[in-house]
């Protein structure tokens, strides 16, 4: 049998290729954006728009940290996302006139962190399918946050911490970005640097070799969708302090906006492979193709086709890649 040290010098040369080619691919489509956005519209490069590709990414930014850990671990996404959104900024801006801005908006993460707790033990422990759960979780808190607020839209009374989180306190970067920023970071560190994260890799590459193992693949596995949950939430009440409204369908499409990001950032979706950066290149990359069609007036419709081929496109080059063992 041919070890990994004594493959033949062509598949060798073969896979290298493959894996400065995935580097490589994302960077390049990125700057082909930016150089067609300028080329296509005078409003591509202005600082108004791009400090609003800024804001709008930074939001779903904070739930694809979240996503690439569930993806990585082999859970294939998590559905409820809109509602968890939904309930934090329901929660942020109703609790506001009886508890204050920052208890409301605690309360608002707590909630969406408790859904996905429930989540994570059906998921992890019990072994129910992901996307059912999620879907069903997310039916059942949406329809909370509904009843919560009487299905009507929910206003806040704190335009100080919307300027604050709309301003710029460091080099000119808005605050929301900031704390995109440091999520981020935070899930790049847990996942490369931990031991959780060598868990996580070890539950989404061979489950069945880490079920035999020391390593918790049920804990790591609930642990992920916990952690979506719970950024999806702070992803919403950020969304309704930065509006100051809100509403029971504020979080729809969310959940989509993630899972596109992080497939066309190569996270694999048969799990074991990906990583924090990847996936924010993914979601710049999707951002800035949005951003440039309606600039540029392109139908809602025709942008849906666009994003469809661009996902398909992403993982009909993950299974490739993952067949040809060049996805490392």
């Amino acid at each position: 049998m041919t070890s990994a040290t004594t493959l033949p010098p062509r598949v060798t040369e073969e896979r290298a290729t493959q894996r400065i080619l995935g580097w490589i691919a994302l960077p390049a489509g990125i700057a082909l954006l930016v150089l067609v956005g300028s080329l296509l519209s005078e409003q591509f490069l202005t600082t108004r728009n791009l400090t609003n590709v800024l804001i709008n990414m930074s939001l779903v930014g904070i739930i694809v940290v979240g996503m690439t850990f569930v993806f990585i671990v082999r859970g294939l996404a998590d559905l409820s996302v809109p509602a968890m959104v939904a309930i934090g900024a329901l929660l942020a801006l109703g609790l506001q006139p009886s508890l204050g801005s920052i208890p409301a908006a605690l309360v608002g993460i707590l909630a969406a962190s408790a859904a996905g707790l429930v989540n994570g033990v059906l998921i992890g422990y019990s072994k129910l399918n992901p996307v059912i759960t999620t879907l069903a979780t997310g039916t059942i808190v949406l329809g909370i946050a509904q009843a919560s607020v009487g299905g009507v839209i929910v206003y806040g009374n704190d335009p100080q911490l919307q300027s604050l989180l709309t301003g710029r306190i460091f080099f000119g970067i808005p605050t929301i970005v900031l704390i995109f920023l440091a999520v981020a970071l935070g899930g790049h560190l847990l996942l490369g640097r931990t031991t959780f994260g060598r868990w996580v890799y070890a539950a989404g590459s061979n489950p069945q070799a880490t079920k035999a193992s020391a390593v918790p693949l049920d804990f790591t596995k609930a642990v992920a969708f916990w952690m979506t949950a719970t950024l999806a939430g702070f992803s919403g009440v950020l969304l309704g302090l930065t509006l100051q409204t809100a509403r029971p369908g504020i979080g729809t499409g969310y959940e989509f906006d993630a899972i596109t990001a992080v497939v066309v950032g190569g996270v694999s979706l048969l799990g074991g492979f990906g990583n924090i950066p990847r996936a924010i290149g993914g979601l710049l990359l999707v951002t800035l193709l949005s951003n440039i069609m309606v600039l540029n007036g392109i139908p809602t419709q025709s942008q849906g086709l666009v994003m469809g081929a661009l996902i398909a496109g992403a993982v009909a080059l993950d299974v490739y890649l993952r067949r040809r063992g060049g996805a490392a």
